[in-house]
C-alpha cells in the first residue's frame, strides 16, 4: 500500500477502465484541491508517510474533524482550474499556427485558479487568468458539428439576449434561422472571397470583426475549414470555444461579468467559508 499521495490516471475505452500509470507522487491536482477545500493535503501526507495516522491528525487539527474534506457546504466557494495551453508560442513545419483541438496528449505547460461564490464568476475569473476576459458584447461566430445544432440552439438565443451579433456558416445558420434565431452567413475559408469583396470567417477573424468564436470539430474531414479558423483565433487572441460544454461555461461567466460585480477574496477568506 502507499502511505501518501498517489497519483493515478485512468482511460476509459467503451466500458472498460484502464489503469495507465501509477505513481507515488504529488500531482499537480494537489495544490488545486488543498486550496479549494482549505486542507493542507501535501503536509497531511508528509506526515503519513513518516507514521502519523489520519486520526491523530484530526486530533491536531490538519485534516477536518470528520470526512475527507470533499463534502463541503452548499455555499462554500467554487473553484475553476483552467489549463493554460501555450498555442501562440508553435508553428508546424510550414510556419502556420497549431491546431487548437486537443488530443490526447498532455499539453498543458501551466493552470490558473478561478475562486467565486458563484461558477459563472469563478469560470471567467479562470478565463481571464489564462487567456483574457471573456467579451461581453460584439459578434460571435459559430459553427458547430451535425451532432451539436439541436444543443446550440438555447446557448445562441442566450448569446442574442446578451447583445451579440451571431454569424455563422451556412449549415449552422440554417439551423438557427429555422429556429426563429437571426444569424448572419458568412463565407467559408475553403468558398474563397465572394464575387462582391465579402470577406470569409478567416478573414473576420484576422481584421478583429469577430469577438468570440464558437467552432466543433466536424469529425477528420471537417479540420480543414475548422483549423483556419482556430489558428486565426490564436493569431487574434479571439477566445475560441470548441465544444459545446465550454459554451455552456462561457456564457455563464459572460452573464456573470455583464450582471455582477467580479470581487477579489484572499484564499484565506474563501476557507472561512468552508
Amino acid at each position: 500500500g502507499v502511505r501518501g499521495l498517489i497519483n493515478i490516471q485512468f482511460a476509459m475505452a467503451g466500458d472498460i477502465l484502464y489503469v495507465l500509470e501509477a505513481n507515488p507522487r504529488a500531482s499537480r491536482t494537489v495544490p488545486f484541491t488543498s486550496k479549494a477545500t482549505a486542507v493542507p493535503l501535501a503536509k497531511a501526507a508528509a506526515r503519513l508517510s513518516l507514521g502519523a495516522t489520519i486520526a491523530e491528525l484530526r486530533a491536531e487539527g490538519l485534516l477536518p474533524a470528520t470526512g475527507d474534506g470533499g463534502t463541503l457546504p452548499l455555499d462554500a466557494p467554487i473553484s475553476v482550474k483552467e489549463a493554460v495551453l501555450p498555442w501562440s508560442r508553435f508553428r508546424d513545419i510550414h510556419g502556420r499556427g497549431v491546431d487548437t483541438v486537443l488530443g490526447p496528449e498532455m499539453r498543458s505547460t501551466g493552470e490558473v485558479m478561478g475562486i467565486d461564490s458563484v461558477f459563472g464568476t469563478a469560470y471567467a475569473k479562470s478565463q481571464t487568468g489564462a487567456y483574457g476576459p471573456l467579451p461581453t458584447k460584439g459578434r460571435a461566430f459559430l459553427s458547430v458539428a451535425h451532432r451539436d445544432k439541436p444543443a446550440v440552439l438555447f446557448p445562441a438565443r442566450e448569446l442574442l439576449t446578451h447583445g451579440f451579433e451571431l454569424l455563422a456558416t451556412s449549415g449552422t445558420a440554417e439551423v438557427l434561422r429555422r429556429n426563429g434565431i437571426n444569424t448572419t452567413v458568412v463565407r467559408k475559408q475553403s468558398e474563397g472571397e465572394g464575387p462582391n469583396g465579402e470577406k470569409t470567417i478567416v478573414q473576420l477573424i484576422h481584421d478583429g470583426e469577430i469577438d468570440l468564436i464558437v467552432n466543433t470539430p466536424h469529425g477528420p474531414d471537417a479540420r480543414l475549414d475548422g483549423y483556419e479558423i482556430r489558428t486565426a483565433a490564436v493569431a487574434r487572441s479571439v477566445p475560441c470555444l470548441t465544444t459545446i460544454q465550454a459554451l455552456a461555461a462561457a456564457l455563464q461567466g459572460i452573464q456573470a461579468m455583464s450582471h455582477e460585480t467580479i470581487n477579489i477574496h484572499s484564499l484565506q477568506e474563501h476557507a472561512m467559508k468552508r
